[in-house]
């Protein structure tokens, strides 16, 4: 259990945040909502880095049980945004399934069996109900489908930017384009943090939300993650006015795509070929052309119609990922006050919501209640134990992430 933050009468911000990207600013929110002082840093601006550049999937479909509860806790904040957060994150419901070939149909039914257990709307379908649904879907090699009828997209930069607006009506503040250098200690303990002039920001509790700059500000204090920055890419084609589909994730043609408003489809691969590793500061932003050609070839095998889809258009951004591709949560061991959630390679943006409200928990009270946080703490990095699904699937073609 992380050691409680004590409330102080002090002028200075209660809790620093560093990170004003969608988890950094749903775990500003919910602090300043609970009653917390809140400073949040960043060195770019709201929705700066990855957050904007999300596929912004709304899906609930994981093979590891905690994360999948995150998900589905946060699919309620999208579906009622306007009551619980203000504003709008343009969630649009379009339907999700994940189809599997014959090698990973046992895992698929072990996974919604799970998923179900959990609280997921979801089911097994087979590729002709599959069909029958989607009638655009090339479903051939389709053993089975998992299908939830209410998951769906959102609008990435709409709903970081309302979640920052939510907590500055509870009193939160920003200081953007103000990198911090690091954090600050005293006696074991996080004091605030340190910006690049050397102005130091004191704070009963500080949360380092910073993506893939997060093992920069750690390493210092001997407490790496061991996060990877890779660049990830989504392309965005034009799509005929009589084509309709929902969202897929393609095991077996390794790809993602969604549609996107009513004439575009945003497709993505994950990792899907070997680079060195990006930084995330200087990296290529545009698409690859051999990426555009891999993603439309590999969007067509499941929807026919898009063989010869135009590219409209498409970017690149960076994935902040962890030893074991699943995200670190939790107090930092080594100094006591600190607090991180990064590492969470390419799924932060559906998770935001539960993800900001647990750490908010757990920041103040020093437990997590809206979702308990214990299996992605520190801890399983440190001791090397990664976190590994009972029921993981076999991804095709280089898909390069796990479910």
């Amino acid at each position: 259990m992380a050691e409680k933050v004590t409330q102080t009468s002090s002028s200075s911000a209660n809790i620093i945040v560093i990170g004003a990207g969608v988890v950094g600013c749903s775990v500003a929110f919910h602090l300043a909502r609970a009653g917390a002082r809140v400073r949040v840093f960043d060195k770019g601006g709201i929705c700066a880095g990855m957050s904007a550049r999300s596929g912004a999937l709304v899906r609930m479909h994981y093979t590891f049980a905690p994360e999948a509860e995150l998900a589905w806790k946060s699919h309620h904040y999208f579906r009622n945004w306007s009551d619980i957060v203000g504003g709008r994150c343009g969630f649009v419901e379009t339907g999700f399934a994940v189809v599997v070939d014959e090698r990973n149909a046992t895992r698929l039914r072990a996974n919604v069996a799970m998923l179900r257990g959990v609280g997921v709307d979801t089911e097994v379908v087979t590729a002709a109900e599959l069909h029958r649904r989607e009638p655009h879907a090339s479903v051939d090699d389709v053993a089975l489908a998992a299908f939830e009828p209410h998951s769906g997209y959102a609008d990435p930069v709409a709903t970081t930017e309302s979640l920052a607006a939510a907590a500055k009506r509870y009193g939160a503040e920003f200081s953007i384009d103000t990198p911090v250098a690091r954090i600050a200690s005293r006696g074991g303990h996080a004091s605030g943090v340190v910006d690049a002039v050397g102005r130091i920001h004191e704070a009963d509790a500080v949360c380092i939300v910073a993506g893939p700059w997060t093992d920069a500000l750690l390493a210092p204090l001997s407490a790496k993650i061991g996060i990877r920055s890779e660049r990830a890419q989504i392309a965005f084609f034009k799509r005929p006015s009589q084509i309709k589909h929902c969202i897929y994730i393609d095991t077996i043609a390794g790809s993602y795509f969604r549609p996107h408003g009513d004439d575009l489809t945003l497709a993505g691969l994950g990792g899907w070929k070997s680079e060195a590793e990006a930084n995330p500061d200087d990296f290529r932003e545009a698409n690859d052309d051999d990426f555009v050609a891999a993603v439309r070839t590999r969007l067509a095998r499941r929807i026919p119609a898009m063989a010869d889809a135009p590219y409209s258009r498409g970017h690149a951004g960076i994935y902040d990922v962890s030893p074991d591709a699943r995200a670190v949560m939790g107090a930092v061991p080594t100094v006591e006050r600190l607090f991180v959630a990064a590492g969470f390679s390419g799924t932060g943006f559906k998770t935001a919501p539960a993800v900001g409200a647990s750490m908010a928990e757990l920041i103040l009270t020093g437990a997590s209640t809206t979702v308990d946080l214990t299996p992605f703490g520190f801890e399983r990095i440190l001791r090397g134990r990664m976190i590994e699904s009972p029921h993981e699937y076999e991804m095709g073609a280089g898909f390069g992430h796990k479910l």
